[in-house]
């Protein structure tokens, strides 16, 4: 029996609950004339960057179809690779476009449902993020199905075995498309969020001494079509293509450690699996009235570990059921690596969220100053890198021996990616309360702009700091799993290598040249990438802050009310500098692993992949950990601590968390992207490495 029917049954689950949940939405009242006129806005700017930035990546993949075009037909690539190049790009973008437009329909109806109660509020904004994380998993399994398909079909000649290798060895290089969409979907967005945030903080907040969300500030809309864009749009993007290359390069690995069609079938089968726990465990989010920031994140956690206590069940009968005894130890490995994503996830709400002593802590260095807030949120973003490197090890660990690598090498590294997979089978729900937090960060700033009642203002506030909290934790999560399916692609890399030449023996010894000489350029492509976007940011912020400057000086009655700023200017300018600065860092993810593979061969591109994933792991989570505790050290003050809003304190975690924007939303969570993308491309380019390199 062919299982690998579960994964269109998967996608149909996954797409039929998105629609119901995206129509309960859509259900909602939008609110007060001039909440639907603020939401109008940034529906609106939003749109538009999205459609432009489409456009611009359309020419970079038509001229990458061409060139995988003249590679297959030279034999150095799989012929189905251009088109599914194509195909995982577009469903990737799809499902990014689909969850900003649900989030941009979403805002204005939480902070009107906020208006009723808290729990109204929660429903509204959750169920949009809802959206974003099933619209992710089933157009991910949607993109595998028909694939899987069309290949059958092609290999119907060959028998089950080499039919098997031949499906999961061409499905492998099927992930580039989607990590490349994902690349720039994350540095455009993230680039355009944190220009916007940046030079509305730094003019509104600091010196004009305005509240953050003010109508009066001429950048606030574009802060709120960043938000989509960047978190939404941008993170969907990314998590699909952690979800498919987790899920093919297990599927590949499967079948090169001997478990056949039905090995190949279980990552698969884990996804459905999960898809399903998603949905039993999203119908427990909700809260009480007055709920307090404990109470609404236990709200938000019980869903996640409902799901991820119905996968450790769930997933133990499906490996007795599909594998022969002798497999079942990769049972532990997908236990490992779900165990792995919970821990990950509560770690890095640890060290962010202001409910505990390390955020705490760093908001009482702003007493001195902004210096000291800086100093302080870095020793805390590097410090808090131990706990997710030391938690990644043991799953590896286990993950590996449990599955039986002691004894069958092949075997381990199945079981590595299986842990990934299992990390992510619960993407639906995780991704949904990450999707959460820039509905509910939209909506407190309707809130502020529509001018509505104090106690809507609280509720969504509320709503907004536990958004903040989610959205790092997702941060963490996306980070951690990414460290996984790296890991899992290397593998899937040296597999593929071997499936074109049986002959070619690896020297991976760190004493043979390439690999060292790899090693050392992996290691530094993290920290190069990190400072291209955190560069382009910055020029992208500088023109932001001239044009509020601008508006403040000479649009006459902007600070009581009288006169109106121009919006439009600072959406476009966003939008022109994001489209514009995405374009280098991307290129140079692309170029780095086919230079390397050609003047340093396979060995040196093995290398250099190894030396990114460990570089590229804990620079993304130093970077995105303190620019969250920044950020809600900043929250922190001002809820009342520290002499609150406008004072010292408050002025110098304003500068924190400026340093910290880009840190958290542009740069360390694009960097999880480069070392998947450093893979993909390796497996892709795996035949040109072997028959063209400068050292044999």
């Amino acid at each position: 029996m062919d299982l690998m029917f579960l994964a269109p049954v998967g996608a149909v689950v996954a797409l039929a609950y998105a629609a119901l949940l995206a129509g309960r939405v859509m259900k909602a009242e939008e609110g007060t004339p001039r909440m639907k006129e603020i939401a109008g806005h940034i529906r609106a700017g939003a749109g538009a960057y999205l459609k432009r930035q489409y456009k611009t990546v359309a020419v970079f993949f038509v001229g990458v179809f061409v060139l995988l075009e003249l590679l297959a037909f030279v034999g150095y690539v799989n012929f189905y690779v251009p088109m599914a190049f194509i195909t995982g790009g577009i469903f990737s973008a799809l499902s990014g476009y689909v969850g900003m437009k649900i989030a941009t329909a979403a805002n204005s109806r939480t902070a009107n449902s906020a208006r009723h109660s808290l729990n109204s509020g929660l429903k509204v904004a959750f169920s949009a993020g809802a959206v974003m994380g099933f619209t992710v998993v089933g157009l991910g399994m949607l993109d595998m199905s028909i694939w899987y398909y069309i290949l059958k079909f092609v290999f119907s000649g060959l028998e089950p075995a080499a039919q098997a290798r031949e499906i999961s060895s061409s499905m492998v290089t099927f992930g580039m498309g989607a990590s490349a969409m994902a690349l720039f979907a994350r540095v455009g967005g993230g680039i355009f969020t944190k220009a916007a945030d940046v030079g509305a903080d730094l003019v509104g907040k600091v010196e004009a001494g305005i509240p953050e969300d003010d109508p009066r500030n001429p950048a606030v809309i574009a802060d709120n079509v960043g938000d989509n864009v960047g978190d939404v749009a941008g993170m969907g993007a990314d998590l699909y293509e952690s979800y498919a290359g987790a899920r093919l390069s297990a599927c590949a690995l499967a079948v090169a450690a001997g478990c056949g069609a039905n090995g190949m079938a279980l990552p698969v089968a884990l996804c459905t699996l999960g898809i399903l726990a998603s949905v039993i465990g999203s119908l427990f989010v909700k809260t009480d009235e007055n709920a307090s920031q404990r109470n609404l994140l236990s709200a938000l956690r019980k869903g996640t570990y409902i799901s991820a206590i119905l996968v450790a069940v769930g997933s133990f009968f499906l490996v007795r059921w599909m594998l022969e005894p002798k497999f079942f130890g990769v049972y532990w490995a997908i236990l490992s690596g779900l165990l792995a994503g919970v821990l990950i996830g509560y770690f890095t709400e640890y060290y962010t969220s202001d409910s505990y002593k390390p955020t705490q802590k760093l908001s009482t260095t702003s007493r001195t100053g902004p210096a000291t807030i800086i100093i302080g949120g870095l020793s805390l973003g590097m410090l808090s890198t131990a706990v997710p490197v030391i938690i990644v090890c043991i799953s590896v660990l286990v993950s590996f021996y449990m599955s039986g690598g002691s004894a069958d090498f092949n075997l381990g590294l199945f079981g590595i990616a299986l842990s990934a997979v299992g990390m992510l089978s619960t993407l639906g729900i995780t991704l949904a309360t990450d999707a959460y937090g820039p509905v509910a960060d939209n909506a407190g700033g309707i809130a502020e702009m529509a001018g509505l009642e104090e106690v809507v203002r609280e509720r969504t506030d509320a709503l907004d700091s536990l958004g903040n909290t989610t959205a790092a934790t997702g941060k963490g999560f996306a980070i951690g799993s990414a460290a996984l399916t790296a890991l899992a692609l290397i593998a899937a890399f040296i597999d593929q290598v071997n499936q074109l030449d049986p002959q070619f023996q690896f020297n991976l010894a760190i004493t043979n040249p390439p690999t060292l000489v790899g090693l050392f350029i992996g290691a530094m492509l993290p920290f190069v990438f990190g400072a291209m976007t955190m560069d382009s940011v910055g020029r992208a912020a500088q023109s932001i802050v001239i044009e509020v400057r601008r508006q403040f000086k000479e649009i006459k009655g902007i600070m009581t009310g009288e006169g109106k700023p121009d919006y439009e200017t600072c959406v476009d300018l966003c939008t022109r500098s994001a489209l514009k600065e995405m374009v280098a860092p991307a290129v140079m993810t692309l170029l780095a692993p086919i230079l390397v593979g050609i003047i340093l061969g396979v060995d040196g591109v093995a290398g250099m992949l190894a030396g990114s994933t460990i570089s590229g792991f804990v620079l993304a989570v130093m970077m995105s950990n303190a620019g969250g505790a920044w950020d809600n050290a900043k929250k922190y003050i001002e809820a009342g601590h520290e002499g609150g809003k406008g004072s010292e304190c408050h002025k110098a975690a304003v500068v924190g968390d400026t340093v910290g924007d880009p840190f958290k939303d542009t740069s360390g969570p694009a960097i999880n992207i480069l070392i998947k993308l450093l893979s993909v491309v390796a497996i892709v380019f795996a035949g040109v490495f072997l028959n063209f390199n400068l050292i044999k």
